[in-house]
């Protein structure tokens, strides 16, 4: 991914990448692995941590395994990493562990690297990432990997690395989270049921060009250019330049619906005529009320406005 300038007039946040403030000093050998393993298959899960403990057996790599135990433990764990000098910091889990790991990375010179095993693996995907485990292990821990500097977003404060977003785009993520088998299939049967019961709201975007009301089925704020399973939201859309992909869908029926959701997983979804695209560094948008929004497919509760802004260039990870 090779550099690109920030376009946007609009000006954004640029807290440049640091070093660990007094802390240990990196060492580009020395690593930590985070895995969480409550989240998916319990017996698939025995699996990868026999995987991951034979692996640091055998492979010769200057690192330690950590478990999560509940919400937010990954991004202490992954700071303390920070603290203790591990240049790298592996996330092994799906979306949401990855954002926790990156949490606990931006704005450092620690690089995160991704073994993916959720069942959209959003980022890992847009990023071209190996699904196999071993050989994203192997990516993960080798000494002359690939590390590039990449965006993230917050809204309203809180961080997201792949996508945020809300209306139809968070009911689906709400019900995908309960379900304990998930997937592409289960992902689909998902979105069919929170489509029949689907609401609009009126919102009203702001960003560098002006402002602009909508009746949105859905809104979405995108980092990478897919929500994961290879549903692709923003054709197109870069973590290097500085910029985030706002895509906003009208209310529409059935059929016109049918449309969208094959345009979703060909790579042509903003050609639909039910679509918006707006590309810039910030946006507020302002909802009738509070509500519900996601990031990275985890569902919290949010006010009202809702400002979303781009962060250049502020985490290192480790790509192909």
């Amino acid at each position: 991914m090779p550099p690109h300038p920030s376009s946007a007039p609009f000006p954004s946040p640029r807290r440049p990448i640091r070093g660990t403030g007094g802390a240990v000093p990196l060492s580009a050998g020395k690593m930590r692995f985070i895995f969480n393993p409550h989240s998916g298959n319990f017996r698939r899960n025995e699996q990868l941590l026999s995987l991951l403990r034979h692996f640091l057996a055998t492979s010769g790599v200057d690192g330690d395994l950590q478990l999560t135990t509940g919400p937010g433990h990954a991004t202490a764990l992954a700071r303390e990493a920070v603290r203790h000098g591990c240049g790298r910091v592996i996330a092994i889990g799906g979306d949401g562990t990855v954002n926790e790991v990156a949490q606990g990375l931006r704005h450092t010179a620690a690089a995160l690297a991704i073994v993916p095993t959720g069942s959209g693996n959003g980022l890992a995907r847009h990023l071209r990432l190996p699904s196999d485990p071993e050989a994203a292990l192997r990516l993960a821990t080798a000494p002359q990997a690939r590390i590039v500097a990449l965006d993230y977003g917050t809204v309203n404060g809180r961080p997201f690395f792949n996508a945020m977003g809300f209306g139809l785009d968070a009911e689906i993520s709400r019900r995908f989270n309960r379900l304990k088998r998930r997937g592409l299939p289960a992902y689909v049967r998902t979105a069919l049921a929170a489509f029949f019961s689907r609401t609009s709201e009126p919102c009203v975007v702001s960003d560098h060009h002006g402002r602009e009301a909508m009746e949105i089925l859905l809104l979405a704020v995108a980092n990478s250019d897919q929500y994961g399973n290879g549903a692709v939201i923003a054709p197109g859309a870069r973590m290097d330049d500085g910029e985030l992909d706002l895509v906003a869908v009208r209310p529409v029926g059935l059929i016109a619906a049918t449309l969208l959701g094959a345009r979703l997983f060909l790579g042509t979804f903003d050609r639909g005529a039910a679509v918006r695209r707006l590309r810039g560094a910030r946006f507020r948008i302002e909802r009738a009320a509070p509500g519900d929004i996601h990031t990275d497919g985890e569902v919290h509760a949010a006010a009202a406005v809702l400002d979303v802004v781009v962060h250049p260039r502020s985490l290192h990870v480790v790509v192909p």
